[in-house]
């Protein structure tokens, strides 16, 4: 038996009462104006934006006005860092503002996902977003469809007018054209070229940073330096930082030549940038524009920096001119310095190995005094210059010998020839796998001992390639030591600090007493030091 459906309808119990009608109340009503660059010639569109949001706003009775928020010279392809726009949106997200009048979909954002994802989060509080341009009122029907066609249209508009600059800029660099940050890079300023020309005053500081940590003086001891002397920074600032002076160290811009094009963005809405590791071009301009400091000393700053990393890390403190060049021969570790009797009217300062303590056995290299190591030095030094002519052409000999890089010229031409040839076979490998049935296992076999034959082959390449320019700093290094050695007449009376800094590269404390000098030419002399 099938039962009947049946439907009853239930009266309404409450009788409507005819409410009066509310006043329409004003909504609280912000402009949005933003200028896409710091230029000067745009400050006239901010200020415009400004005026003409606050004057249709005061004008319509219908809105209570509560404000422009404005960014200037910030990109509107993220949200992030726009400090105004933020704000904004938060105070309508606190009930401030109910009503956001803003050019257009372009001027709100150029990233679609923000540009949605902001509208929605304001909808949810009551607040709409009015687009003057493109005449759309988020709280319409069609507001959101027409939101997002407009939103993805700037969003590819941003993403062109990105591609367009970033092919400009490579093409400027591959003519090897390029600026500077002139008001944050010391010793430059733009010329009526358009090149940069040195501003003499600022030079004077760069030459005195290069010439400081040649001496032996560390970036944090340089940086104090130029904070004391009141030198302002490139930045205008008072207080010198360490990674300033470490950049200006590393810069090639200061010896003439430029790397263009070191990092790229990744992505255009998030303006991430990335160091380039090879996934783009990169262009070396050799005599760019005037050099500040001579290709030897930047190429001896370079080595000394890398020697600084490698022996002693970034904590080397070089308050003292002995610090990490005293080395210990039992152990190979380096000495510091230790005060005795610090408080006491026998105070005096030692130098001892590292590592004295710090094993299971007591390192038998005796402590030394700053005093025994001045006449080691100077012992040293002239014995190399008693006979200046048979010195010269005996070191000049060893210099040519562990500085020659005809050999591994040879072996880097070779790598390069054995890698493009292991190079065509990967690819004829993979074309036979791709246009040919090719059994997998086999291919991978072969694809992966290609692969690791060429990565071996780029190591070795890579390995000589390090190994030549060691080399070739080494004569930079020992051309530097014959100049400052020919400049010095006569044997040495006592110790001198520069010529100690311009000439050793290492002092090894001998167990059995005495000190092994190793000077910048690789030179080698034992001393008493007594």
């Amino acid at each position: 038996m099938t039962t009947e459906k049946t439907v009853t309808k239930i009266q309404p119990t409450i009788t409507p009462i005819a409410q009066p009608l509310k006043k329409k109340q004003k909504r609280n009503t912000a402009g949005y104006g933003r200028v896409s660059t710091d230029l000067s010639e745009q400050e006239s569109s901010f200020e415009a934006q400004v005026e003409y949001y606050t004057r249709i706003i005061q004008a319509n009775p219908e809105w209570h006005f509560c404000g422009v928020y404005a960014d200037e010279g910030i990109s509107g392809t993220s949200t992030k860092g726009r400090e105004q726009f933020n704000r904004m949106i938060q105070d309508a997200l606190d009930g401030k503002i109910q009503l956001i009048i803003t050019k257009s979909v372009s001027r709100f954002a150029r990233n679609t996902v923000d540009s949605l994802q902001t509208i929605r989060k304001l909808k949810d509080v009551g607040c709409e977003v009015y687009f003057e341009k493109e005449q759309i009122w988020t709280f319409d029907g069609k507001g959101e469809l027409l939101l997002t066609i407009m939103a993805s249209l700037a969003q590819e508009e941003s993403r062109s007018i990105s591609e367009n600059v970033t092919w400009g800029k490579r093409r400027a660099f591959e003519a090897g054209k390029f600026s500077l940050p002139y008001k944050r890079f010391l010793g430059y300023e733009k010329g009526p070229d358009g090149r940069p020309q040195i501003v003499e005053s600022e030079a004077a500081v760069v030459r005195t940073i290069y010439t400081l940590f040649l001496q032996g003086k560390t970036v944090n001891y340089i940086a104090r330096h130029l904070t004391a002397q009141g030198i302002p920074t490139p930045g205008g600032k008072v207080k010198w930082s360490v990674s300033t002076i470490q950049s200006i160290l590393r810069s090639e811009k200061y010896k003439g030549e430029a790397i263009l094009q070191k990092a790229f963005t990744v992505d255009f809405l998030e303006k991430k940038r990335k160091k380039n590791e090879g996934e783009i071009p990169s262009f070396h301009v050799e005599n760019s524009h005037p050099a500040i400091v001579t290709l030897e000393e930047f190429d001896l700053v370079q080595a000394e920096l890398e020697r600084r990393q490698r022996i002693a890390g970034p904590q080397q403190s070089g308050l003292s001119p002995y610090s990490s060049r005293l080395v210990c021969e039992s152990c190979g570790a380096f000495f510091g310095p230790k005060t005795w009797h610090s408080t006491s009217p026998y105070r005096r300062v030692i130098w001892q190995c590292n590592r004295k303590y710090t094993g299971d056995t007591v390192c038998q290299t005796r402590h030394v005094k700053e005093d025994e190591i001045q006449r080691a030095f100077t012992q040293a030094f002239n014995s190399l210059i008693s006979d200046r002519a048979a010195a010269y052409a005996r070191h000049r000999a060893a210099v040519d010998e562990f500085t020659d890089t005809s050999a591994l010229d040879h072996k880097i031409a070779k790598y390069i020839e054995e890698c493009d040839v292991v190079a065509g076979l990967i690819r004829k490998a993979v074309d036979e796998n791709a246009s040919a049935a090719v059994d997998p296992d086999e291919y991978d076999e072969r694809y992966n001992a290609l692969v690791a034959r060429f990565q071996a082959l780029e190591e070795k390449r890579n390995g000589a390639q390090r190994e030549k320019r060691s080399r070739e700093l080494r004569r930079v290094q020992a051309a530097a030591f014959f100049a400052e050695v020919e400049a010095r007449e006569g044997l040495l009376a006592g110790f001198d600090e520069q010529l100690w800094n311009c000439t050793v590269q290492s002092v090894t404390v001998l167990v059995g007493g005495g000190f092994r000098v190793r000077f910048k030419d690789q030179i080698e002399i034992e001393v008493t030091g007594k």
